[in-house]
């Protein structure tokens, strides 16, 4: 059995005050709670599958999400949390959907945990609820749900990767803005940047 929590209506870029913003999509892989969002919308995609079963089903919703987007912004691995059960597991899917993104030649970035938190709050060390208030306030995005968390950090990681294209989506202190520093930004420029 599968779950979708909030599915995003379409899979759309927000135009604000005339301005077509690129699709920027952020990706908080989690076998048990996928986040996936845009700068204006979030889901959660859940699965009680194990497995094979489970990576299938979420390497195929995943892809279907990002097909159109101008630049994914992925979480990087917590290396700190390595002897977790299910590390290997979640190793794998990461290096699946990263594999996809850049067979269809989909522009990637991994962004580090500290970095996403860093946009949203200022604080690299930052709590998965201070993220997620982050988030409210800064980007207008309500997270909620079980999947509140792993949204909040998509949602973060989308409007990051918004700013490094050219389109913030809201104006920040420098102390949230030098997490764009930390992120490891495609090779090749998306055309939609600025």
């Amino acid at each position: 059995m599968t779950l979708i929590e909030t599915p995003a209506a379409e899979l759309t870029t927000r135009s604000a005050a005339g301005i077509h913003r690129p699709l920027v999509i952020g990706l908080d892989l989690s076998l048990t709670s996928t986040g996936i969002a845009g700068v204006d919308w979030a889901e959660g995609l859940r699965s009680r599958q194990n497995g094979h079963v489970r990576l299938s089903w979420l390497r195929m919703e995943i892809l279907d999400r990002v097909r159109n987007a101008d630049l994914v912004v992925v979480e990087g691995p917590a290396y700190g949390r390595g002897a977790q059960a299910g590390h290997h597991e979640l190793a794998g899917l990461w290096w699946l959907v990263t594999h996809d993104l850049w067979r269809r030649e989909l522009p990637y970035a991994v962004c580090p945990p500290q970095q996403r938190a860093i946009y949203a709050t200022g604080r690299g060390n930052a709590g998965k609820g201070e993220v997620r208030d982050g988030v409210r306030r800064h980007f207008g995005v309500e997270c909620d749900g079980v999947s509140r968390y792993d949204k909040a950090d998509a949602v973060s990681m989308a409007a990051l990767g918004a700013h490094w294209l050219g389109y913030p989506v809201t104006e920040l202190p420098p102390t949230h803005t030098r997490a764009l520093e930390g992120v490891q930004w495609p090779e090749q420029i998306p055309a939609v940047a600025r």
